[in-house]
């Protein structure tokens, strides 16, 4: 059970008003409010260890060496991966993905097809359309329903001989949608295809096992599961990272440099150039440990809370629309109310210290699917109460007498 008040003196800026009014904070799909624990890590780290690391022969620079390493290790615990060799720290999903999509695509021919689905977030459609640019390969679709459900059994008929990789969201970002990617895996494994999954979404919010989905490669970002920004994760098996070459030159990445030939370091660091945010990577680890204290699964039962309430909630109102009704729904909950454009919602709904995300969110394919511009888009965290949800729904129910709805 998990005891709302204390976790919400973790976070200040809870505390805050808006407008006057106490601060509701509805967008931790964009981004996870920081607990006084991670904030002092950052703050530890600059004002105590703040010296580059796996350089250095004197104290700091291996104190933080230490540091940085001993946060590979609680990420590769995390996410139950094998190896902490298989753990890439990046700036965030986003680079992970592009990281992927570049070097995987070294290995890419022209006429070869990489599958995506019609509910992912840009940050996984535009680096493929970039290699597109770069070599001729095609990028395949698969569909959803009207309900945002993937239509699974067209991925049978979507995989061909020319099928190298499939890259999909774990969570829809837009609509809540839990994919089932473990049977996707499958279906590529029995072809022998690797599978990236975008984890942005689900990190947050539910249990995820590397091993267990059998994931050849995961991204995901600090910022989204109360760490800091700027700071990410890939995961790839092993086997995989050591048939990639680079994403990028540099320091650190380099086994020896001569004009005429250079030679890699080992995994991880072959991809890794330059500095790291070897700050934002204990901050990480300490979200991770926060995180852990709660308990996962304790999380993800409020959460789910806090969304059938919600739901339930917000269906008082008989001319709203719901984007995305599926059972299987994580963290979030995206909806229209009659004809009031999401902006004027959205709006509304800041003056009364409400916090929610209003547009396309990074999904532009998903709202042409349903024809329509863009959502109001409620997303929970940790912190987040019933009590608030009744301030929401509050806040729809002024709205709409203001557009006379």
């Amino acid at each position: 059970m998990i005891d709302i008040n204390k976790i919400r003196e973790d976070f200040p800026i809870l505390s805050e008003t808006v407008y006057g009014k106490p601060l509701v904070y509805f967008d931790n799909a964009a981004t996870t409010q920081k607990p006084r624990q991670v904030v002092e890590k950052i703050v530890e780290g600059y004002y105590k260890r703040n010296a580059n690391i796996h350089r250095g022969v004197h104290f700091l620079s291996q104190e933080a060496t230490e540091a940085h390493e001993q946060a590979r290790q609680e990420v590769r615990a995390f996410i139950n991966a094998k190896s902490s060799n298989e753990i890439i720290f990046t700036r965030g999903t986003t680079e992970a993905i592009n990281l992927v999509a570049s070097s995987f695509g070294e290995l890419l021919s022209d006429g070869d097809e990489v599958i995506v689905t019609q509910m992912e977030h840009h940050s996984n459609i535009v680096p493929w359309q970039l290699l597109q640019r770069r070599k001729d390969i095609k990028l395949k679709v698969i569909p959803f329903d009207e309900n945002g459900v993937l239509k699974i059994q067209e991925l049978d008929t979507l995989i061909t001989p020319k099928t190298k990789l499939i890259a999909c969201t774990h969570v829809s970002n837009a609509l809540g949608t839990i994919n089932p990617v473990k049977e996707i895996i499958e279906k590529a494994h029995a072809q022998g295809i690797p599978v990236l999954v975008d984890g942005a979404q689900s990190i947050p919010h539910f249990k995820v096992d590397v091993q267990e989905l059998d994931a050849d490669f995961l991204a995901f970002s600090a910022h989204k599961i109360y760490g800091p920004t700027g700071m990410g994760v890939l995961y790839g098996k092993e086997a995989w990272l050591d048939k990639l070459p680079p994403y990028q030159g540099g320091g650190e990445m380099i086994d020896k440099v001569t004009f005429e030939k250079t030679t890699f370091n080992v995994l991880p660091f072959k991809f890794e150039a330059g500095t790291p945010d070897f700050i934002g990577s204990t901050a990480l680890a300490e979200a991770l440990r926060y995180v852990n204290a709660i308990g996962i699964d304790t999380i993800a039962a409020h959460e789910q809370e806090l969304v059938a309430y919600a739901v339930q909630q917000l269906s008082r109102f008989d001319n709203i629309r719901f984007i995305g009704q599926t059972k299987e729904r994580s963290g979030l909950v995206s909806f229209l109310i009659g004809t009031i454009h999401p902006y004027d919602l959205g709006s509304v709904l800041d003056k009364l210290g409400i916090a929610v995300r209003t547009g396309h969110h990074c999904a532009q394919p998903v709202m042409d699917a349903f024809g329509i511009d863009g959502t109001v888009r409620a997303s929970f965290g940790i912190y987040n109460t019933k009590e608030e949800i009744d301030i929401l729904v509050a806040g729809v129910e002024r709205a709409k007498k203001m557009f006379k709805q």
